[in-house]
Formats: structure tokens, sequence, C-alpha cells
């Protein structure tokens, strides 16, 4: 295998460990719902995004909180998060993952699996020249 094989298997293993991570520290506080989208064929901002519902603004920054806090645990580091003072929303970077949790309405209302999967879809109509 050459160097850049195995950097790439590695960075894949890291990734799937970290995605793996923040799905059970999700689950962990009771977040629901949880879906997970790659995006690398869309964005070069990240791999994956997770999105999951929490009950309350309290709950969602518990799972932010508790993704963070399992994530650091296990050696990933975290880029930052938005949205806790106010808890509708909030938003943990990983850099490779973006893990998006939201009370219901807020979910609903910004629908983010129908906004990715629009984009691919629209994405798959352009040829290439």
């Amino acid at each position: 295998m050459t160097q850049n094989t195995l950097k790439s298997t590695a960075m894949h293993i890291d990734v799937e460990a970290m995605k793996n991570a923040a799905v059970d520290a999700i689950e962990d506080i009771k977040g629901f719902d949880i879906t997970v989208m790659d995006v690398r064929k869309l964005t070069s901002m990240t791999n994956y995004m997770i999105v999951a519902s929490a009950n309350s603004s309290r709950q969602a920054k518990a799972v932010a909180d508790n993704v963070r806090e399992k994530l650091k645990e296990k050696g990933f580091s975290i880029r930052g998060t938005e949205g806790e003072k106010e808890g509708e929303w909030v938003l943990v970077d990983l850099d490779d993952i973006v893990v998006h949790i939201m009370v219901p309405a807020t979910r609903a209302y910004y629908n983010l699996e129908q906004l990715w999967g629009e984009a691919e879809s629209r994405r798959g109509h352009i040829k290439a020249e």
C-alpha cells in the first residue's frame, strides 16, 4: 500500500469512529429521529451532517454538551458550537462532521434533509463539460 492509501484509510476509520461516537452520544441523552447524511459530493466544508431532534431547548443543549464531552474523551477535537443560548437549534462543528440538534418545530421548518437532498438531486442534473 502507498503512503497516501494508508493515510486515506486511517482518516476514513477516524471519521467512521467519530460518526458512531456522535450518534451514540445523541442517543445517550435520548435525542431521536437521527439522520446521518453523506455530503462529501455536495460540499467541501464537511463530510457528514448528523441531524437529530430533542424534545426541548434544554434537552438540545444537553445533547450538544454530551456530543462534545464524548468526542473529546475519544480524542476528537471540537471546532465550535453555535446556538446554545437559545437552544432551538444547536450546531456542533467537528470539522469532518457537523451535528445539528433541533427541537421538532425548528427541524420541520428548516428541513435540512430535504434541502440537502434537493441539492444532491439538482447537482445530479448538471452535466460535466
